[in-house]
């Protein structure tokens, strides 16, 4: 309801109704002081719409208290439409002109006083003979139109207003979330690694307790023998028993020749050293750093609606033919990334070939001859590959910016086979030994995570989890996919008799993972997992031996790498 002496813009009156401020009629005479209330009465004499207030005076006035009133219900009865030219509102700069004129250069509204001040050389439209059939105008119905219009984009705007700010809240208490998870894996790595030296500790203390017992035990008894030997030796001199001190002193010197005092010194000197604690500098340093737990990272992908949705299913579409004239095996595509929209690079191991693929043209446009059988490919900055090659033990950056080329290349730690790219560091899972080294762009080795003979028989294929909390690991020779923490701790494994041969692997936005079954030539599949490792499904049935996979966001399309000579194409629409 509209609140009595509010003043509204003047549009309200054309904007549709359900407005708090809409209303079929208004006070006329609050109209003329720029003043909108709703009318609750009629002067047929006066033919005015009248407020509350303005109809109770109306009937105090002595020019118009015998005038016909009528109440809201009857008002529209007695209405006569009348039609006026008279301007009343007044002018925001002159308060006491009227507003009576029209610039349609400038696009201003104004007085007489306005005009000639400023619009004096301009061609001024003259209000009161412009508004004729206004009401019924073009321009009007234009701009009724465009003002529903703007209320639409209003009404939108303050619908996607509310979802953002459950959105921010559901950001934060996600972040919040994370924070404390984060701060709990440090807890409870923490602990590990405390108790561990406190077990170490518990160790020394008890051998070097016990040997300290030993001593005792042994420096007692010793020095009770031989507080006896000369108690005896006094007692048979004073009483004359020579035959007896003889054997006794005899029995002392042989005793004095003992090395047991000797031997429990340097027992005793083994327990000699203080337990002290000494910290690790480098985490040290690194808490002594602003954002040792972490920062607060601002992506501009906010707003759920604009993340894109994994994709719920994969349609054959094509195959891309990537042999070439100078292959002399079938193709085994054991690799592949997407570079941009229109290329990708294939490891082709049984050619010992990277291959460059225009996806649009569905050709092969280069190729590049390496030493060995490239496996696994991970995309880094600035234009460059990383390459591993298990035959070799070696690892190539090389550049796809021009022609292929080495850039550099040097020693891995061991058969290296799976590779990915995170914030300067490489991620390389190793056959033999069995291990995932963290490495920089330099191949200085950062880290080296052990993995469980128990569980990984052959490890193939890596992924890093989005938040770098988690790797995931393929090992086609024992059938599992396993989640390991950076310390190389199991959190989840998937294994079922019916998933058979997993290699090649992609993460989806939602966490999932899309896995290469190379189970035979006529039944292998694609399987997509759950994040946790829980939930399995087979997507895409009756391929021959995929090995690798990458998705083209752009083009919504996703490959498939086979060990024969077709790439095929899936559209993820």
């Amino acid at each position: 309801m509209a609140v009595s002496g509010r003043k509204v813009p003047d549009f309200q009156g054309s904007l549709s109704k359900g407005s708090a401020e809409d209303f079929d009629h208004r006070c006329e005479p609050c109209l003329a002081i720029g003043q909108q209330i709703e009318a609750h009465g009629f002067c047929v004499d006066c033919q005015e719409y009248l407020c509350k207030n303005c109809f109770g005076y109306h009937q105090r006035t002595k020019a118009s208290k015998h005038h016909q009133l009528v109440n809201k219900d009857n008002m529209d009865k007695h209405a006569v439409i009348k039609e006026s030219d008279e301007c009343t509102e007044k002018c925001h700069v002159h308060k006491k002109e009227v507003i009576k004129f029209f610039c349609p250069k400038h696009e201003v509204l104004g007085c007489n006083d306005c005009m000639v001040l400023n619009h004096r050389a301009c061609d001024i439209d003259y209000i009161p003979d412009k508004c004729a059939s206004i009401g019924d105008s073009l321009e009007f119905r234009e701009v009724l139109r465009e003002l529903d219009q703007k209320v639409n984009e209003a009404d939108h705007i303050i619908k996607q207003a509310s979802n953002r700010e459950k959105e921010l809240d559901s950001c934060y208490d996600k972040l919040l979330k994370e924070i404390k998870m984060f701060r709990k894996e440090i807890n409870d790595r923490l602990d590990q690694l405390q108790k561990k030296i406190q077990t170490d500790a518990d160790k020394k203390k008890s051998t070097d307790k016990q040997t300290v017992n030993k001593v005792l035990e042994m420096c007692t008894k010793l020095s009770s023998d031989i507080k006896q030997l000369r108690s005896r030796l006094q007692d048979y001199k004073a009483s004359q028993q020579k035959g007896q001190l003889y054997i006794t002193m005899k029995q002392a010197k042989s005793k004095l020749k003992s090395e047991e005092i000797k031997e429990a010194d340097r027992s005793l000197e083994k327990t000699n050293m203080q337990y002290t604690f000494e910290q690790n500098q480098d985490l040290k340093n690194m808490l002594s750093r602003q954002d040792a737990f972490g920062k607060l990272s601002i992506s501009s992908i906010l707003v759920t609606s604009n993340i894109r949705k994994p994709f719920d299913k994969l349609t054959r579409k094509e195959n891309i033919n990537i042999k070439t004239k100078s292959d002399r095996n079938e193709c085994w595509i054991t690799g592949c990334v997407v570079l941009s929209s229109n290329k990708l690079v294939a490891a082709d191991n049984n050619n010992d070939k990277l291959k460059v693929v225009d996806i649009k043209n569905k050709d092969v446009i280069e190729e590049i001859t390496l030493s060995s059988g490239p496996w696994d490919i991970a995309v880094m900055p600035q234009g460059h590959i990383a390459v591993t090659m298990p035959v070799k033990k070696e690892i190539r950056i090389m550049t796809t910016a021009g022609k292929l080329s080495t850039v550099r290349k040097f020693p891995a730690k061991g058969k290296c086979r799976g590779i990915a790219y995170h914030e300067g560091h490489l991620y390389v899972v190793c056959s033999d030994p069995k291990c995932v080294y963290v490495t920089d762009t330099q191949c200085n080795v950062q880290n080296a995570i052990k993995l469980d003979d128990k569980i990984f028989y052959t490890p193939d294929y890596l992924l890093l989890r989005k938040d770098l909390r988690h790797i995931f690991i393929s090992d086609w020779g024992n059938d599992i996919v396993v989640s390991i923490t950076l310390q190389g701790d199991i959190s989840a494994e998937y294994k079922n008799k019916h998933f058979k041969c997993p290699r090649g692997m992609m993460i989806l936005d939602d966490g999932s993972l899309l896995v290469c079954c190379s189970k035979s030539k006529s039944n292998s599949s694609i399987c997509r997992i759950s994040g946790d490792l829980k939930q399995c499904h087979t997507m895409i049935d009756d391929l021959s031996y995929p090995y690798s996979v990458c998705h083209n966001r752009d083009a919504h399309e996703v490959y498939v790498g086979c060990d024969d000579d077709q790439m095929v194409v899936f559209s993820s629409k």
